[in-house]
């Protein structure tokens, strides 16, 4: 079945597939099970997990099932471009899974810092924006209230979490994405500055035109993106990395570089 998205003309991702689906693999042998060629929609399997003589070989492959649609539906984040970019006119912008791609990068090349769960960072960057896989990229001009923003985006991870089939991760992901959402740790804020500071280095990038020569044709001011984080940032290195893109910046401004 496809929805339609409030902030998106595309079908939200619902993948169709057979009843037919591999019940188990046994060394070379490939059995199917199947019923005729009637399509279902995927991610509510009636009795995933039940009693069955197939025992563990059909959980695995309900499980594997479960996850491939997830990863399927996550595409988008790879094809849904950024809106703030699209709407300043910015061709081949980048999008949602590229952002969220280099802020995990981020995390990763940070210096170690007090108290700080590394790989709890990377982990909140790569979920923090997962849901725009169903609701799309929700920016201050699409005058939806906070509240209301912060509610489509809990329907749409539950949603792709019940895709997953529930289970650990499926709970981290609501974990990870609810300490972001709610900045409740000191690993969210950190993300949360991290969000900022790829966003001024994604608009200086456009600006300087230093990405292959793809964007030098803009002739873009994106000073908004840059005024827009002044005084917002919650740690340190934030803070230092954000100085860095501003120095940059302010030599721009002059004409100097």
């Amino acid at each position: 079945m496809a929805v339609k998205s409030t902030f998106s003309s595309a079908p939200l991702f619902r993948l169709q597939r057979s009843v037919s689906y591999f019940s188990r693999l046994s060394g070379n042998s490939l059995k199917l099970n199947g019923k005729g060629n009637s399509p279902s929609s995927v991610g509510v399997r009636a009795g995933v997990g039940s009693p069955s003589s197939d025992g563990p070989a059909l959980k695995e492959s309900t499980d594997a099932a479960s996850a491939i649609d997830f990863l399927t539906l996550c595409h988008r984040l790879k094809t849904t471009k950024r809106k703030g970019w699209v709407n300043h006119g910015i061709k081949g912008a980048e999008s949602i899974a590229d952002h969220m791609y280099r802020m995990a990068l981020m995390a990763l090349i940070a210096g170690d810092l007090p108290s700080v769960n590394r790989e709890r960072c990377i982990k909140i960057a790569i979920v923090h924006d997962i849901a725009e896989a169903i609701v799309g990229d929700i920016t201050p001009s699409d005058g939806v209230p906070k509240a209301e923003k912060s509610r489509l985006e809990q329907s749409a991870l539950n949603e792709m979490c019940e895709i997953l089939g529930g289970g650990i991760r499926a709970d981290e992901i609501k974990e990870l994405w609810a300490e972001y959402e709610n900045n409740s740790s000191t690993e969210a804020s950190l993300v949360k500055d991290f969000d900022k500071v790829e966003m001024i280095l994604q608009a200086l990038e456009y600006e300087m035109g230093t990405l292959q020569n793809i964007f030098k044709t803009h002739g873009k001011v994106l000073d908004e993106f840059f005024i827009s984080t002044a005084g917002k940032f919650q740690t340190d290195v934030g803070r230092r990395w954000a100085s860095e893109g501003r120095i940059v910046f302010f030599f721009k401004s002059l004409e100097v570089i």
